[in-house]
């Protein structure tokens, strides 16, 4: 199966999960979170930078469990539109 890339607004989803998953750690050493998670530190590591944009859905469970995070935030920050996308589209 092939996979078609990604668009830009769905790297900047990305993006946005990446960074919030790294707030949300804090302090927490990425080595303990990936492992409760259930994923390699690199793994976490490319989600918080960005750098993996797109991660599985079973990733994304994992961290949200790991992190303590409703699913469901999450779910709404890949899902939100910056203000400037916003205004674009409905232009």
């Amino acid at each position: 199966m092939v996979r078609l890339p990604l668009t830009p607004a769905q790297v900047e989803a990305g993006r946005r999960l990446g960074a919030h998953l790294r707030a949300v750690r804090a302090e927490r050493d990425l080595a303990v979170v990936a492992r409760d998670a259930g994923i390699s530190p690199e793994t976490l590591r490319k989600i918080e930078s960005g750098r993996l944009p797109s991660p599985a859905f079973g990733t994304v469970v994992g961290l949200s469990r790991a992190l303590d995070v409703p699913l469901e935030d999450l779910a709404d920050i890949w899902q939100s539109v910056p203000v400037a996308e916003s205004a674009r589209a409905t232009a």
